[in-house]
Formats: structure tokens, C-alpha cells, sequence
């Protein structure tokens, strides 16, 4: 018995020494990193101004980065100049003076901002460009490599219309606006490859603005000159509807490949199961936004002065066509808007 009560009594002592041990151990497995990096974000204001707030991909980068936002206790505030290059100007102006700690925001076109995205960062303000880059680097960019974008493109329509496919070679290019970065660099990876490729002949390459109406005319000019037309490529599928409403019209759809890109949304599926669109390379807007936010964490951060890292963050792009559609492969824009109202 006696040998049974020391057993029981040294079991007892070394529970109790275990549950003291746990105890110092939890203590000692607090995260000592995570509240610095939640305490660097809160209350962080963050100032949002794409080219327009109404469209799909500017919602989705918006929405997304305010879901992050507002998960650490940020400040977050939209403006929406409506595709006006002055407005946009203005409201960037108006910015500064505010002196948000984050600027994000879509160039317009590669000057219309460069000395204020300049002055922005002398003024101690973070800012990150998001899918058409200016002509000045700041702390990020965020947004596919449009150069290999368009690289990807012309090698596509090669297949398509080069000289094994039995086709006429020609294809058309419905751009932006001419001096845009999707445009701008798309066209210039386009051009790299079929410089060496004279069997493909670019009978058209004119801007729509982003207008889908303008789209939709040019391209039914270009098939009207031209109706064997083999391809066309257009810069982005928000205003490639009216492109592939040209084709359709013209009875053309499944005989001219068409091919576009954009950033995943619903339309995109809906004109790729319906044979708007022949193939779309989707570069995932709400990843771009997740990115953005993550740029934005490692800023604030890091706290180094703004202006003295630079970073290109290029999206990765994913080939879609009809048999790629299924549930859920797109995302809903109006999920994302309303978080933007």
C-alpha cells in the first residue's frame, strides 16, 4: 500500500509539473510577430481611384482590396472619375492633399499621371499602379505582363491563320485607347512575334477606346474590306463584345478566330460558351486584388520610404475556351460593386 501511495503521489506531482510546463509553454508560443504586422495596418487609410469604378475589373480589385481592408480595421475610400482623363487628374490632385498612406490606382494612359504618381511618392504616399502601368515606376505594379500577353496572342493566331491553316493570313486588331498600357504593350509583344512571321498580314489595328460600340464598327468596316478575315484579336473583352457582335452579324462567328482577354469575369464565360469569343486569356482580377492588398501589407510593413522599393507583380494568365466553362469558373462583378457603393 505504502508503495502505492508514493506512485499516486509522484504521478500527481508530475501532472502538476506538466500542466506549470504547458502553461510557460503557451505563453512562450505567443506569436511574437503577428501583432506588429496587424498593428502596422490599422487604421491605414487606403485610396482607391481606378479609370472608372463601374466596370468588372475595376471592381474586382477594388472589392477585393476592401474586403482586406476592412478586415484590419483600414480606412478605405473609392473615386470614380468615369473614364475622364481631366477628373481622374483632378481627383489624384485632390489625393495628396489628402494624404492617404496608399494610393491605388489605373493609369489612363502612360503620361496622363506621371509627375502626379511622382509626386505622390516625395510626399510620403505609397502608391500602387494596377494593370495599365504609366511611364513611372512607384512602389508597385500589379497586373499581367502584357508584353508576353501579347507574345502568347500572335503565336495563337499563328496557329490559327499562319501558313500550315489553309486560311488568308489576315487579322485585325481592335485596341484601346492607342497609348494605354493593356494597348501599348500588348500590341508590342503582338508585333515582336509576327515581325518574323510575314505570312500573317494585320490589315487593321485601330483604337475603340474601350468603347464596344466603337469596336463593333471598326470591326464591321474591317470585314466588310476584307471578308476573308481570318482573326482578330481584341485587347480586352469588355469591349470585345461588340467585336464578336460584328463577326456574328456578319455571319463570320466560328470562321474568324477571335480572340481577347480580360479578367475572369461572368461576361467572359457567357461569350466563350456562347461562341462570341473563339479563346480569352483571363488574368484573374480577383487575384490581382488579393495581390494589391498584399503589396500593400508588405509596404506598410516594411516601412521604408516610399519610392525606394519598386516591385513589378505580374499576374498569371490562364488560356480559356468553350470546354473550359464550367460553374463557378467565373466570378459575379456585382458581388464585388456593392462593397464599392
Amino acid at each position: 500500500m505504502g508503495s502505492f501511495k508514493f506512485a499516486r503521489f509522484v504521478t500527481t506531482a508530475l501532472f502538476a509539473s506538466f500542466l506549470g510546463s504547458a502553461a510557460a509553454m503557451a505563453d512562450d508560443m505567443n506569436d511574437p510577430f503577428r501583432q506588429p504586422a496587424l498593428d502596422a495596418l490599422k487604421g491605414k487609410t487606403i485610396a482607391y481611384l481606378p479609370i472608372s469604378a463601374g466596370f468588372d475589373l475595376a471592381q474586382a480589385w477594388g472589392g477585393v482590396t476592401k474586403l482586406g481592408a476592412d478586415r484590419h480595421g483600414m480606412n478605405f475610400s473609392v473615386q470614380d472619375p468615369n473614364w475622364n482623363t481631366d477628373a481622374m487628374a483632378q481627383a489624384f490632385t485632390s489625393l495628396i492633399a489628402d494624404h492617404p498612406d496608399v494610393i491605388v490606382t489605373q493609369n489612363p494612359d502612360l503620361q496622363s499621371l506621371a509627375r502626379l504618381l511622382k509626386q505622390a511618392n516625395a510626399e510620403g504616399i505609397y502608391v500602387i499602379q494596377v494593370n495599365m502601368q504609366g511611364a513611372v515606376q512607384t512602389d508597385a505594379f500589379v497586373g499581367p505582363d502584357f508584353i508576353a500577353m501579347g507574345e502568347q496572342e500572335a503565336n495563337l493566331m499563328i496557329k490559327a491563320c499562319g501558313k500550315d491553316s489553309g486560311k488568308s493570313g489576315k487579322i485585325s486588331i481592335v485596341q484601346g485607347v492607342l497609348t494605354g498600357g493593356v494597348s501599348y504593350y500588348q500590341v508590342q509583344g503582338i508585333m515582336n512575334v509576327l515581325k518574323d512571321h510575314p505570312e500573317i498580314e494585320v490589315v487593321s489595328s485601330q483604337a475603340a477606346d474601350w468603347d464596344a460600340s466603337k469596336a463593333r464598327a471598326i470591326t464591321e468596316t474591317v470585314l466588310q474590306q476584307h471578308p476573308d478575315l481570318c482573326g482578330v484579336i481584341d485587347v480586352w473583352d469588355g469591349q470585345g463584345i461588340g467585336t464578336g457582335a460584328a463577326i456574328k452579324q456578319a455571319g463570320k462567328q466560328g470562321q474568324v478566330y477571335f480572340l481577347t482577354s480580360g479578367g475572369g469575369a461572368q461576361s467572359m464565360c457567357d461569350g466563350l460558351a456562347d461562341g462570341t469569343y473563339s479563346a480569352a486569356i483571363n488574368y484573374n482580377a480577383e487575384g490581382m486584388g488579393r495581390d494589391i492588398f498584399t503589396a500593400i501589407s508588405t509596404l506598410l510593413q516594411a516601412k521604408q520610404e516610399p519610392g525606394a522599393f519598386k516591385a513589378q507583380i505580374y499576374s498569371p494568365t490562364r488560356l480559356m475556351t468553350k470546354d473550359d466553362v464550367k460553374p463557378g469558373t467565373c466570378w459575379d462583378p456585382e458581388q464585388y460593386a456593392k462593397l464599392l457603393r
